[in-house]
């Protein structure tokens, strides 16, 4: 049993684990392997000695008072002050008594258990160091090659020493991957599924891919300078995005398009030429609303608990809703409200009422 002891320092560089967890995981199986030779109703403790460089089992038993009624049940767990005093006359009530259980008793069998515990507890260890990774990781850019694509279309990439899946759901619509393929992808969710595998989950749809790419093209997001507030998008089509600088000599929606738009067009061009409107934060409402429904000129803007009415000329309609609808839309989407349309003077260029009408220009979003 010396040998596990020697052992241990090269279980945890091979697999880049932490020398206290394997010390850990080699006290949890020998505890366990004990349990399973001299039996379940055993109490055992195993404690390594540094200095010797060896483990020790001992069986563990409970000093309680004379008169316990457990003494007549569990006579292996606990034993009554009285002989314990004969044992170690400086015992107390409440101490454990340890025996030393030999190691080399344990024969052939016990070490072919002691093995198989080893082996499973060190993999959930090397488990669980990978959920953490990857957990610690979600909303980051990853990158990886594409293994292979099932029936329903889900794909597998691997990134790393893991396999991530990329559900049909989560691609931009119209793209396609084959096997080869090198995909960047957002980590979406990292879960444990009902077979007890990680799951890595990840995506090209959500916001925070858009957001991650940002981050890799444009330096001044990348080191905190300039900070993404708020995003939204419509896969492939459109995406919004308020920004703002902690210094006050950056401009936030200039650093982030980049000379002549070449940082934002790069970013379009990993998202199939998503049109991307990029606007500046702020923290007053009525402005930020404002903004959002850039590229339209507004003429002003009340707050209404959720609802943002908005003021704007005729002219100025159709820039604000935008194309089926998209432009207003994501607007609602960036700012958290509802926007409400109206015309300067109240009426609507169309139907000649006011936007307040349910069939005029008033627009729920998610509807």
């Amino acid at each position: 049993m010396e040998k596990v002891i020697d052992i241990i320092e090269s279980i945890a560089n091979e697999k880049g684990l932490a020398l206290n967890d394997v010390k850990d995981v080699i006290k949890l199986s020998l505890n366990k392997t004990a349990k399973k030779v001299y039996g379940e109703k055993y109490e055992y403790e195993t404690l390594i000695d540094e200095k010797r460089k060896i483990l020790q089992l001992f069986q563990k038993v409970l000093v309680v008072p004379n008169d316990d009624e457990r003494l007549l049940t569990d006579e292996e767990n606990y034993i009554s002050i009285k002989k314990a005093k004969e044992i170690d006359p400086l015992t107390e009530i409440g101490d454990e008594l340890r025996y030393e259980l030999p190691l080399d008793n344990l024969g052939r069998t016990a070490a072919a258990t002691l093995q198989k515990e080893l082996e499973y507890h060190i993999q959930r260890l090397l488990e669980q160091q990978i959920f953490e990774k990857y957990k610690n990781r979600v909303g980051k850019c990853v990158h990886g090659t594409v293994t292979s694509v099932d029936a329903d279309e889900n794909t597998y990439i691997e990134v790393d020493e893991i396999r991530c899946v990329l559900p049909r759901k989560n691609r931009i619509k119209g793209e396609k991957f084959k096997v080869g393929n090198v995909v960047k992808s957002v980590i979406k969710k990292v879960f444990i599924d009902k077979s007890k595998r990680i799951t890595v989950e990840l995506s090209r749809t959500s916001p925070k891919f858009l957001e991650a790419l940002l981050e890799l093209e444009v330096p001044e997001i990348k080191d905190g300078t300039v900070i993404i507030q708020k995003s939204a998008r419509i896969p492939g089509e459109r995406a919004k995005l308020a920004v703002a600088s902690l210094h006050p000599n950056v401009d936030a929606v200039g650093a982030t398009v980049g000379t002549k738009g070449v940082r934002i067009n790069a970013v379009s061009k990993e998202l199939h030429n998503e049109n991307i409107d990029c606007i500046e934060y702020s923290t007053v409402a009525e402005i930020f609303v404002a903004r959002a429904l850039s590229p339209a000129v507004i003429s002003s803007v009340k707050i209404e608990n959720t609802k943002a009415i908005v003021v704007l000329n005729g002219e100025q309609k159709s820039k604000a809703i935008g194309k089926s609808g998209i432009n207003i839309r994501l607007a609602s989407m960036l700012t958290g409200y509802e926007i409400e349309l109206t015309e300067d003077g109240g009426k609507s260029k169309k139907e000649g009422k006011k936007t307040t009408d349910a069939n005029a220009l008033k627009v729920l979003f998610g509807e």
